[in-house]
Parts: C-alpha cells; sequence; structure tokens
C-alpha cells in the first residue's frame, strides 16, 4: 500500500486545515437580525487574516442603499476614514495590524430602512499578503458563496432580532409538576428577555439557580434576563433556565413545544418570536443534565 511520507503528510494536513481556516474566515455581522426603522450598530466581525497571511491592516466598508450612515467607531492605532457610502479603517503599523485568530469588531452606526428586507455590506479586507473581497451575493436560497458579503435581516416591527440557538427542554412523565428548558440567545442590539409562553405549561417563567451556601436556590426573574448587545447568554442547567410548571400532560422525547418568547430592546419596543423546541433527555451533543433542577427535588429551595 502506497503512504505518502511524513513531511508530505503534515505539509497535506496543514494545508488541509488551513483551508478549512480559511472557508470560515467570512467577515459577518452578528446573527438575529435588527428592527426596520431602527439605529443599528453594524458590528462587522474579523476573526482571521487573508488566507496565506498573518494578519489584517486594513478593512472597507460599502455601505448599501438604505442603510443611512450616522457614525463610524474609531480603533487604537488604525485611520478612520469616510468617504461617500465607504467607510475605512487602515493600520498605522504592523504593530497595531490585527493578527490573524485574533477577533475584533469594526462598528458603523446607522439607520435601518422603514421596510423589511436583506442588507448586503460588501466588506474588502486588506492583509500583509493580498486581500479578501467578501462581496459575492446569493444567486439563490441554497446558494453559498466563497466569499459572501456581510448580511443583514431587517425585521418587521414585533419580530424579535434574537438568535436562537441549540434550544431542548428536559422530559417529563405525567403528573410532573415542572420541567426546564435550556437554549443559546443572542440579540446583536442588546435587550432584555422577560417572559416566555407555552400551550403545555400553565405557568411559565424565566429562572435563576445557583448555590447560597450549601443550599441550590431557584427563582423567578421579575424583570427578565439580560441580553448584553452582541454577547451570547447560554440558558443551561444550574443556571439560568426556562421553567415551564403546571404541565398539562407528559412530555415525551421526540415531541416538539411551541415556545413563545417574549422580549424588550433596549429603547422598551417589544418584540417576540416562536421557536419549535425539541424534548430531550439531556442536552444536544451529550451534555447531560445538572441534578436537582427539576421542581421538587431535595436540596432546593426557592
Amino acid at each position: 500500500m502506497n503512504r505518502l511520507p511524513l513531511l508530505s503528510r503534515i505539509a497535506f494536513l496543514t494545508a488541509s486545515l488551513a483551508a478549512g481556516a480559511a472557508a470560515q474566515a467570512h467577515i459577518t455581522l452578528p446573527p438575529g437580525g435588527a428592527t426596520a426603522g431602527t439605529r443599528y450598530d453594524a458590528a462587522f466581525r474579523v476573526g482571521h487574516a487573508c488566507q496565506g497571511s498573518m494578519a489584517t491592516n486594513a478593512v472597507t466598508v460599502q455601505l448599501p442603499e438604505g442603510f443611512e450612515f450616522v457614525s463610524a467607531q474609531p480603533r487604537t492605532g488604525w485611520t478612520l476614514t469616510t468617504s461617500g457610502r465607504t467607510v475605512s479603517w487602515k493600520a498605522e503599523s504592523a504593530q497595531t495590524a490585527l493578527p490573524t485568530g485574533e477577533r475584533a469588531e469594526f462598528i458603523v452606526r446607522g439607520n435601518l430602512p422603514a421596510r423589511a428586507g436583506t442588507l448586503f455590506f460588501p466588506v474588502l479586507q486588506g492583509c500583509d499578503k493580498g486581500s479578501a473581497d467578501w462581496a459575492q451575493l446569493p444567486s439563490s436560497a441554497q446558494d453559498k458563496a466563497v466569499f459572501p458579503a456581510a448580511r443583514l435581516e431587517v425585521l418587521a416591527a414585533g419580530v424579535a432580532p434574537v438568535e436562537v440557538k441549540d434550544a431542548w427542554i428536559r422530559t417529563a412523565v405525567k403528573g410532573q409538576s415542572g420541567t426546564g428548558g435550556f437554549m443559546k440567545l443572542q440579540a446583536p442590539s442588546g435587550g432584555r428577555l422577560v417572559g416566555l409562553r407555552a400551550a403545555e405549561a400553565g405557568v411559565a417563567e424565566v429562572h435563576e439557580m445557583k448555590m447560597e451556601g450549601d443550599v441550590m436556590r431557584m427563582r423567578a426573574l421579575p424583570n427578565g434576563l439580560e441580553l448584553p448587545a452582541r454577547q451570547v447568554v447560554e440558558l443551561k442547567p444550574g443556571g439560568y433556565h426556562l421553567m415551564l410548571t403546571q404541565l398539562k400532560d407528559a412530555l415525551p422525547v421526540g415531541r416538539e413545544v411551541a415556545l413563545t418568547l417574549d422580549f424588550v430592546d433596549l429603547e422598551g419596543r417589544k418584540s417576540s418570536v416562536v421557536v419549535k423546541v425539541p424534548v430531550l433527555a439531556s442536552a444536544p451533543g451529550g451534555g447531560g443534565a445538572a441534578a436537582g433542577h427539576e421542581h421538587g427535588m431535595s436540596g432546593m429551595k426557592h
């Protein structure tokens, strides 16, 4: 059987990893979208230099029609310039350039159009070796561009600009009083999760569980759960979570629960999103469940 020499195999593996990193090096906006007619901080995330280079030393953003420019956030050690519908940052020296693998945000503030839709922001990334032009637009819903432009979903009023990921609800047997729900939330512009509803539960609340001395205590959050802008907030066993009580029936593994999540943004605007959440015995990926979460278990007090 033919085998590659060791050095050739190492070179092949290194090239494969570099190609994979390049494929994931898109310059993107935070997921979750933004509400039409509002002011929005477009935070372009750069997490990798151009393929074959060591650092990013320039970022140029083209603003699409419908996005009304207000300001751009300067970066220490970079020169910021604006011209027409172009915003550019350029590193003043190699020492202030952004090393590959180090993440950073380049922020443009503006007003969004009054109508819902999709905005694409072409971004030219300059590096110590070459450049990457993130400007391709999808030709269809299934099309995956090699160098896609940064995409922003502009949402109608009332639709929550929040990304919901990895949601699940723990299974419950018939007669069980309550169970928990878990997920990851990210609100690009910040906000607060203030409530939830589910037809399967008489009461649905946002709860916090934490140790106080040697006692695990759980309490409802009367003001909801804060979602800092562009940060992932994880609801998980043993911490923040959703609490479904007064269950009307069993929740077997494989069932889906339609949860309505209610949010308030930093300006007081209300919105909601409905998510279909699977019922599982433990967290997706084998994360398991923390002991003592279920209502009524010993060692936990309200």
